[in-house]
């Protein structure tokens, strides 16, 4: 039975502050630890609760964040980027499970470093209207690959967020946001020991789990942070400008509005 992993590092338990998501600091590194441990509780309970197959994919900036001599033995590990389907990269049809550790509140959220791929980018991103956090445009793209949610572990705001849509899906809270930089945390052994638990619960009821999946037709639409990041975006000859720092994009897939996303947030990028 396979296993997926995204991880990310601002949903993990004692993450409050940007430099510790960035790389070149001492803080960093000890936020890299944190994230690994959180990751491997994930695994020891996905193996406890059947898991044959764990796939990790490293999922936060550079996606050289995990360090892979203290990661499970039983798992694999993706790094580094630009890789095809970014936070999703290597997710197959085989997969039985997507498990999403040290996620998130979205964009315009309450929530400890709440974000949507890029803080720098991006005000808004949406479809069909729902705004989408990368748990929803990730899980979205899952669920038309016929995989579902089963847990994501992060903060209570991250939780409140995502309880609705994923509704069969562990929520592990790690954290109680006091602000976009400030928490009230678990000590990190408590929260793996969470982690642990509720990963081996939702390998033992995986026949509730249902994909999550966008109706048709989508309508991917994306607000820019600036008016000079909408300029650039709207050179794209599919994009049609909605205003000022809106752009949509018609999309037959969530697969698509991966794409789009990370597209717009390298091009954002450029600029500086």
């Amino acid at each position: 039975m396979k296993v997926y992993i995204s991880a990310d590092i601002e949903g993990v338990a004692g993450v409050v502050a940007v430099d510790q998501t960035r790389t070149g600091n001492g803080e960093h590194e000890r936020c890299r630890r944190l994230m690994t441990e959180e990751v491997n509780a994930a695994i020891e309970g996905a193996l406890a609760g059947g898991a044959t197959e764990v796939l990790v994919n490293d999922s936060h900036g550079s996606m050289t964040n995990l360090l892979p001599d203290l990661l499970h033995p039983k798992a694999r590990l993706l790094q580094g980027r630009p890789k095809p389907f970014n936070m999703f990269a290597g997710l197959d049809d085989d997969h039985r499970v997507v498990f999403c550790t040290g996620y998130h509140a979205g964009v315009g959220q309450f929530g400890v470093l709440a974000h949507t791929t890029s803080s720098a980018a991006f005000r808004r991103i949406e479809i069909n209207g729902m705004a989408m956090s990368e748990a929803t445009l990730y899980g979205a793209y899952a669920g038309e690959r016929g995989v579902p949610i089963g847990l994501i572990s992060g903060d209570d705001q991250c939780a409140d967020q995502h309880r609705t849509l994923f509704p069969q899906a562990e929520l592990v809270t790690v954290k109680r946001s006091l602000g976009n930089r400030a928490a009230d945390s678990l000590s990190p052994a408590a929260a793996r020991q969470k982690l642990a638990a509720a990963a081996e619960r939702v390998m033992r009821r995986l026949d509730d789990l249902t994909p999550f999946v966008i109706a048709k037709p989508r309508r991917l639409v994306i607000e820019m942070n600036t008016v000079v990041q909408a300029d650039l975006a709207a050179t794209i000859p599919v994009a049609e400008r909605l205003d000022a720092t809106r752009l949509r994009f018609q999309i037959k897939s969530a697969g698509e509005a991966v794409r789009w996303v990370n597209t717009l947030s390298a091009l954002a990028a450029s600029l500086g």
